[in-house]
């Protein structure tokens, strides 16, 4: 309900009412970044799909983070994009229900996602001899569709908890997108069990990944350790390292936005923190994979030089 007494049909997004410059200033921007990121996370799909060197476990966990990167950043940006070319700041209560829906599905499938992809390392380093048995096709299927079923479990409930509040206060939402926090400002009937409950799924899902991959990494680095060459540690270490700096990425702003509840920082600072896990860090992981992985990187070189030899011919 709206301050009318009237039933919502609609919010507006009131976090960009900024000069018009500004705001196209700002289209721009998050257009390029939101076409690289699809671009980038494209161009890993097809490179990881494409390459015989490539068809390993975690080149398949990779392939499903770089389509949860589009999902999770399309989810957003285009409803931003929207808000600052046409300066239409309304979402109907459906839009922002579904987008609301959609943005928990990717954030909590790729929670899990970077646990899995924990293990894979640990299974790799801790467990070499067995990694090929252990790590079957039909293994990584199902730790994927395992990953993909939690967090939809998440989404469901999540999503249900939020949208059977009463809205009354306002229908002014005082951020970029349909996000909890700012919902929950404007609710009028009492939240606290479903806060409790959303919170609760949220600490779940985020402990038990978070959890998983410390364990993960706990017995990697004993295993590191038992290594006597530097050499060896470092070669083994180096595999980990562009994993460890998404884990620290992703979670890190996760847990800053929705472990503190609703006390602690303002909604300020919750903006900039957002636009940073749901535009900068999608646009990033390709990258760090890219940047940091040997094979990666060799792979890319192989298909650059075909694309040049064929232009030739």
């Amino acid at each position: 309900m709206a301050e009318n007494d009237t039933v919502v049909t609609e919010f507006i997004l009131m976090a960009l009412q900024l000069s018009a410059g500004l705001q196209m200033g700002l289209f721009f921007v998050f257009l390029v970044l939101y076409f690289v990121t699809v671009g980038g996370n494209l161009g890993m799909i097809v490179l990881i799909q494409r390459d015989l060197r490539l068809q390993t476990p975690m080149y398949f966990f990779l392939r499903h983070l770089s389509f949860l990167d589009i999902c999770y950043s399309s989810v957003i940006v285009p409803q931003l994009l929207e808000t600052l070319g046409t300066r239409k700041m309304a979402i109907t209560y459906e839009r922002c229900a579904t987008q609301f829906f959609f943005f928990t599905l990717c954030a909590s499938t790729e929670c899990f996602l970077l646990a899995v992809m924990a293990y894979d390392h640990y299974m790799a380093v801790c467990n070499p001899l067995f990694y090929a048995t252990a790590m079957t096709p039909q293994t990584c299927l199902g730790l994927v569709a395992g990953a993909y079923a939690g967090a939809m479990v998440n989404a469901v409930i999540r999503t249900g908890c939020t949208f059977s509040i009463s809205f009354c206060k306002s229908n002014h939402v005082d951020f970029f997108f349909c996000d909890l926090p700012p919902l929950l400002k404007l609710a009028c009937s009492e939240t606290k069990p479903r806060e409790r409950l959303i919170y609760l799924l949220a600490f779940l899902v985020i402990t038990t990944s978070i959890s998983v991959i410390l364990i993960s990494y706990f017995f990697i680095i004993h295993a590191i350790l038992k290594i006597r060459t530097a050499g060896g540690k470092a070669k083994t270490f180096s595999t980990c390292v562009s994993h460890m700096t998404a884990v620290a990425l992703f979670f890190g702003t996760l847990m800053f936005i929705y472990l503190k509840g609703n006390m602690g920082t303002s909604l300020g600072e919750d903006k900039i923190v957002s636009v940073f896990y749901t535009v900068v860090i999608p646009m990033l992981n390709p990258m760090i994979y890219s940047l940091r992985n040997k094979e990666v990187k060799e792979a890319l070189k192989k298909t650059l030089n075909r694309i040049k030899v064929s232009q030739v011919q």
